[in-house]
Formats: C-alpha cells, sequence, structure tokens
C-alpha cells in the first residue's frame, strides 16, 4: 500500500503524522512516500492550508490534525486487498 505525506519543513504536525504512519507501518505493508509541498508550485498551492496530508492509492484520507484512528479504519476496511501482519 503506497502512501504519500505531503509535508513541508519544519511542520510539527508533519512530523507527528510521520511517526503515526511509521507506528501503522509496524501492522500493516505500507510504503511511505514523503513529499515537499514547497518542491511543486501545484501542491504548494493545493495544500498550502492543509498540510500534512496522508493520502493513500491517490485518494486523500486525513489531513491538518491526522488522527490515526481514521487511517487504521481505512485500511482495515480494505483488507481485502491486503492482510494484515
Amino acid at each position: 500500500m503506497y502512501v504519500n505525506l505531503y509535508t513541508r519543513t519544519v511542520c510539527p504536525l508533519c512530523e507527528k503524522a510521520k511517526d503515526q504512519l511509521l507506528k501503522l507501518a509496524q501492522q500493516f505493508p505500507l510504503v511511505i512516500n514523503e513529499i515537499d509541498i514547497y518542491q511543486n508550485d501545484r501542491l504548494l498551492e493545493k495544500y498550502h492550508l492543509m498540510i500534512p496530508v496522508v493520502e493513500i492509492d491517490g485518494k486523500e484520507i486525513d489531513y491538518g490534525m491526522i488522527d490515526v484512528e481514521t487511517i487504521r479504519r481505512y485500511l482495515l476496511e480494505r483488507d481485502d486487498e491486503f492482510v494484515e501482519h
């Protein structure tokens, strides 16, 4: 399962979101891709006020103050596509 984490430098919420995703990666087969929105004008315009943003397989799952349970529920709903390990 591919996870994009849209972030920026010096972002405490982004660091917290990354830590939460790394914990989830111990339970689910996640590949986390951290993307700095300041490296792409389109992403900066789209996500500037939303970061961090967690996107899984092209779907925005949560943003801002990330709720790990929201992400966990999304992953569990997709359990037919992968097995928790």
